[in-house]
């Protein structure tokens, strides 16, 4: 069983690469790091991209390497800094293009949908620039929450693992930032080896 992080920050020594490396050590040997933006994925979904989703057929060889590198993972961690209040548009274009009938789900011939990832569990770490304060007197981790784990997570039929913020991650206070990280860290790390004991045991 192994756990798969992607990232996706267009500057590589960020607070958001450290979380990654700091989950990838935490959670042991059989982890996967990916960071998008590193890698050059293509986030822009177009006419091949089109055809595969009304088909459930053909995915472009870049999507396909995608799914093969998921299909291997029991766990997804997607860590990311918080941009409009929801995740960089280089992540948005992986699961837009990555998560895609066929393969994520399957549109059935009377309109049902097959949701098909329910073996994997998929944690989200937000990287936030303001505090816990603007976020509930505004509702944004709410909406997040359901944008990503209602419409993202649960349509695909996926698990839902943890979903940690980071609070205030500009902020000048190290010792603040460090704890929230750690918490962070920690709820993820719990949640994988949760999936690790009852998978464990499923088989």
């Amino acid at each position: 069983m192994t756990t798969l992080i992607v990232t996706a920050h267009p500057h590589a020594p960020s607070l958001t690469s450290s979380i990654a490396a700091e989950l990838a050590e935490a959670l042991g040997p059989e982890v996967e790091l990916a960071d998008l933006a590193a890698e050059g994925f293509d986030p822009r979904f177009t006419l091949a991209d089109r055809r595969t989703y009304l088909s459930g057929t053909d995915a472009p060889a870049d999507v396909v390497a995608e799914q093969r590198r998921v299909d291997r993972a029991t766990d997804l961690v997607l860590v990311f800094p918080v941009f409009w209040w929801s995740m960089p548009a280089l992540l948005k274009g992986w699961i837009d293009r990555v998560f895609v009938n066929g393969w994520a789900f399957s549109a059935g011939e009377e309109g049902g949908i097959r949701r098909r990832l329910g073996r994997l569990t998929i944690h989200l770490v937000a990287v936030a620039g303001d505090d816990a304060g603007v976020y509930e007197r505004h509702d944004y981790e709410r909406a997040m929450r359901t944008q990503l784990q209602h419409g993202i997570i649960d349509y695909c039929g996926a698990r839902r693992g943890a979903m940690t913020f980071v609070y205030d991650s500009e902020s000048a206070d190290d010792d603040a930032r460090g704890a929230a990280v750690a918490a962070s860290v920690a709820a993820v790390r719990a949640a994988v080896e949760a999936t690790r004991e009852r998978d464990g045991v499923a088989r």
